[in-house]
């Protein structure tokens, strides 16, 4: 059973708050979408055009959401057989060096996410193969339209600068593909909260622990009760 973490920062709650509130919208709006299109193309024999685009978008959004989410309530699965083999404090030094490593490779995801969206919004991306060391002409590519998901007329006060004053047929892609840099960018600041709850010894770990065993244990009171 995961445990939700509580974070006291100012940041960390806006940041619970935003996680939590995304994902039951995008759940939501995928629920409405999908069963809308259902009901057109069976009762109607119509549909949404854009709908099946929007709810895989909706979909990609909602698995980055959910991967720095797990994070926070430890809910990602690993094998803790061996490590359980060590004293506390051996445990807790692995666990500092597992959350270097996972700090580590948020940052090179933040780079190419960053260096992969980057272009559709018009904006250069990293220098660097492996970290970032300063920034390089990329191609514009702020041009390129989503296939079915229209531009909706609140938006284009984004023409003059994105697209140079013409007009968009469709969605710019760089609106749904934000979610990229942004999602790494929220697993990366999860698992430097992670690592300085284990640093500060508030925690032992980065995954679930013994949930098989935490269920079981949670039916049995339930039998015991009943």
């Amino acid at each position: 059973m995961s445990h939700d973490v509580q974070s006291h920062s100012a940041l960390g709650r806006i940041v619970n708050e935003l996680e939590e509130t995304a994902i039951a919208v995008i759940l939501g709006l995928m629920t409405l979408i999908t069963f809308i299109n259902v009901v057109l193309r069976y009762g109607f024999n119509t549909g949404i055009i854009w709908g099946l685009e929007a709810v895989t978008f909706l979909f990609a959004w909602l698995v980055l959401f959910g991967m720095s989410y797990a994070v926070k309530v430890t809910a990602h699965l690993g094998v803790d057989a061996v490590i359980n083999l060590f004293s506390s404090t051996t445990r807790r030094l692995l666990a500092l060096f597992a959350a270097v490593i996972c700090i580590a490779y948020a940052g090179l995801l933040l780079k190419g996410a960053w260096d992969y969206w980057a272009p559709f919004a018009g904006l250069d991306a990293t220098s660097g193969r492996w970290f970032p060391t300063g920034f390089e002409n990329s191609r514009d590519q702020a041009w390129y339209e989503t296939v079915d998901i229209p531009m909706p007329d609140w938006l284009r006060f984004i023409e003059p600068i994105m697209n140079e004053g013409e007009t968009y047929g469709k969605l710019p892609r760089f609106i749904p593909y934000f979610m990229l840099p942004f999602g790494m960018a929220l697993l990366l600041f999860r698992f430097i909260q992670a690592g300085a709850r284990i640093f500060k010894g508030a925690s032992t770990s980065l995954i679930v622990s013994h949930e098989a065993e935490d269920d079981i244990e949670a039916i049995k009171h339930l039998n015991a009760g009943n």
